[in-house]
């Protein structure tokens, strides 16, 4: 469960998520309303159970479709590991791993947005500081326990340049997030047209590229082929555990053409197998939006 959701939370601070000791607290902003979920692992018994608390509607749904948010509908049976390191990592870590299918865009796409081109620092900062400021308490058990939801795309709509300021977030990414939730009623279905389609029709948001589109149908439409192109660190991480040397995009797009299908599912199980180039020099700052005053 932790594997097949961990990308979704953002950052250790992100306010949409508690978890510990096998049970995971998440406030999820559905189409029908706000809704806190509780996660708790069985492993022993290959169950989760869960219980969720919000409109009636809302939660019931949810909890309908939450096997498919689990990856329940990916379908790993045609993938052969070609690299030992690849095999090693799937036997330890992936076994039980899925690519998640959660169905909700905005919640993957608009932090995706924010993480543009930042630093981690930088990026779950922002987010952050944007659930706590424009969200909302979760609903039921999640209000005390001190979750929060994201906000809803008319609540980003009412947010002035000033405010992303404040919030950390540069005008070019301020100004992408308004695109997409101005969009929100179109973008809400593309979890639902075929791959290929979902990924023209993220794509054809100004300020949606590659990078951004791939993260999210990796966390929103369970897109087991949907590689990080544009990474600063994944093609170089890739390119090194599995060649010994960095590559840049067109590498990474030539060693991973024999998986094609199941290309994200590399990067994914390396990533959980804690497999990365070292790391040589200083970090990069983290940069300041905020006004000068």
């Amino acid at each position: 469960m932790a594997a097949t959701w961990g990308t979704l939370q953002r950052g250790a601070g992100d306010p949409t998520w508690i978890g510990a000791d096998g049970v995971l607290w998440r406030g999820v902003r559905t189409q029908l309303g706000p809704v806190t979920l509780r996660l708790s692992s069985r492993p022993s018994e290959g169950r989760v159970v869960a219980h969720a608390w919000g409109e009636a509607q809302a939660a019931e749904s949810l909890l309908d479709r939450l096997p498919q948010m689990l990856g329940e509908d990916d379908d790993p049976s045609s993938f052969v590991p070609r690299h030992e390191l690849v095999a090693t990592a799937l036997a330890r870590r992936g076994a039980g791993w899925r690519v998640p299918r959660t169905g909700l865009v905005l919640e993957s796409l608009v932090p995706a947005i924010i993480e543009q081109k930042v630093t981690g620092q930088e990026a779950f900062g922002g987010y952050r500081r944007i659930v706590r400021r424009l969200g909302e308490p979760a609903p039921g058990p999640g209000r005390e326990l001190g979750l929060y939801v994201a906000p809803s795309p008319g609540r980003l709509r009412g947010v002035p340049s000033w405010e992303w300021l404040r919030m950390g977030v540069s005008p070019q990414r301020a100004d992408t997030v308004m695109r997409v939730v101005r969009l929100a009623d179109r973008l809400a279905p593309v979890c639902d047209l075929p791959l290929a389609q979902a990924h023209r029709r993220l794509r054809a948001v100004p300020g949606v590229g590659v990078w951004t589109a791939a993260e999210t149908a990796q966390r929103a439409l369970g897109d087991a082929d949907a590689v990080s192109f544009g990474d600063y660190h994944v093609a170089r991480n890739i390119g090194w555990a599995l060649t010994g040397k960095e590559l840049d995009d067109d590498g990474l797009a030539e060693l991973l053409e024999p998986y094609r299908g199941h290309r994200y599912r590399v990067q994914r199980l390396l990533e959980l197998a804690g497999v990365m180039r070292p790391r040589r020099g200083p970090r990069m700052a983290p940069r300041s939006h905020l006004p000068v005053r």
